[in-house]
């Protein structure tokens, strides 16, 4: 299969339509006028039938099935990781390219996982399928890049506070409502999540692994080890879920070889693509998920040594986790694909 897509306009699927990244993914094919010949929108058969409006076009959400990729281009999948290896085979028998937003391929051998301002060329490497990565290992890896480009790192410790968003729409929705049931003197009782997120937060209910790390906190350290060529890199992290709709943050403790200046990694950081500085010491202002909700950047600030290691800097960033961490790296993983 060629690396590139083909120097014309695309006919484009977007599988997932209807779920709140596919949504996403919609909005941005418009907005950065990607070169679309043809858009089929493809959903489950509960969503089939639905229309929707894009670029000036009424278009009809179709039930999936094994014909629907024929004379298809680029395949933007974004309906779970089941759904994904369900159709690979047919997508990539059609000729076409998947980008896949679920964790189905991210560590398969073969199977690139891109973030365009990290591993562009690692993209040209595919054989009918990119892995897009987690939304918080996006975010992450906007902000180690242009550190570990200076100096070599030896340890990342991460704890995440990732909003309801990372859970879908449904769980959004659920948020406000019983964040209203609270308010009114009710009990909330959730559906959509284990536990309400209502005024409160709860590690991350991904499935424990045998060595007491959940999926998501393990993909975070896999991930992230492959996309940035580090498989022995030194990675714990704790992923918790909070009370907001939208937009992830992390709080980062870097350990390098040697002592690296906070104005240096400031300097990087300020001009790394993808990246945009929030600090204001003088009135205690840094990023807020509030800054970055449809948004592209990934705002980083209070980047701070730490005082308990010479060699260590801590740094804190915040992103749209439907956006950078979702819809808008898959875009740009096909970007490149054009570019070329």
């Amino acid at each position: 299969m060629p690396p590139s897509l083909p120097d014309r306009p695309l006919n484009v699927a977007v599988l997932g339509a209807s779920g709140a990244v596919g949504q996403e993914l919609l909005i941005l094919l418009e907005e950065r006028g990607f070169p679309v010949a043809e858009l089929k929108l493809l959903a489950s058969a509960r969503s089939a039938g639905q229309t929707q409006t894009w670029n000036g076009r009424s278009l009809t959400v179709q039930e999936v099935d094994a014909s629907s990729f024929e004379g298809i281009d680029l395949v933007l999948a974004s309906a779970g990781g089941s759904i994904s290896r369900q159709w690979r085979d047919a997508i990539t028998a059609a000729g076409a390219v998947m980008v896949d937003n679920s964790s189905a391929f991210r560590m398969e051998e073969g199977v690139p996982l891109v973030v365009p301002e990290v591993n562009p060329d690692a993209a040209f490497l595919h054989q009918g399928v990119i892995a897009n990565p987690n939304c918080t290992t996006i975010l992450l890896t906007l902000a180690l890049a242009p550190l570990a480009a200076h100096q070599p790192m030896r340890r990342v410790l991460v704890s995440t506070y990732q909003s309801a968003s990372g859970a879908g729409a449904r769980a959004m929705e659920e948020l406000k409502t019983l964040s209203q049931t609270v308010l009114d003197g009710g009990t909330p009782t959730s559906e959509v999540l284990p536990h309400s997120l209502a005024f409160n937060l709860f590690l991350h209910n991904s499935p424990l692994q045998e060595n007491s790390y959940c999926e998501e906190e393990m993909k975070m350290v896999n991930e992230t080890r492959k996309i940035m060529g580090l498989p022995d890199l030194r990675f714990s992290a704790t992923c918790v879920r909070v009370p907001v709709l939208r937009a992830h943050s992390e709080a980062v403790n870097i350990e390098f070889e040697q002592p690296f200046p906070v104005e240096t990694a400031r300097s990087l950081l300020g001009k790394a693509p993808g990246v945009e500085l929030i600090e204001d010491h003088g009135c205690n202002r840094f990023p807020m998920p509030t800054d970055v909700t449809g948004r592209d950047p990934v705002a980083i600030g209070r980047i701070r040594q730490d005082i308990s290691d010479p060699n260590a800097l801590e740094l804190w960033l915040c992103g749209d986790q439907i956006r950078k961490g979702a819809a808008l790296n898959a875009i740009q993983i096909a970007e490149l694909l054009v570019r070329s």
